[in-house]
């Protein structure tokens, strides 16, 4: 999706993305960056997000999470377009939101 400049990403990290502060750490970026979205772990020991904003700031984003914290190690990043049915599972009211586990 993209309108006004702004695209939608979602994002699937593979690896060893849980247990080591890796939605935090998304969280983080997200915020100090402006970006809209959300973030989860996923029962299949994935982490699952999506992220709303500028294409660069986006794609700067995507960069950042495939180096993650130090004890996180990402093995697959996989990012395709999203929409707002997507963006709106984040909380209300909050910029980026950290879902329960799905």
């Amino acid at each position: 999706m993209s309108e006004a400049g702004r695209v939608v990403r979602h994002v699937m990290f593979r690896g060893r993305v849980q247990g080591v502060g890796f939605r935090a750490f998304v969280e983080d970026m997200a915020l100090l960056r402006g970006i809209a979205g959300w973030v989860r772990n996923r029962r299949d020991g994935a982490v699952e997000a999506v992220f709303a904003g500028e294409p660069a700031v986006v794609a700067d984003m995507i960069a950042a999470c495939r180096e993650g914290p130090p004890s996180a190690q990402v093995d697959t990043v996989e990012a395709t377009e999203a929409g707002p049915v997507a963006l709106a599972q984040a909380r209300a009211g909050e910029l980026f939101s950290v879902l329960p586990t799905a």
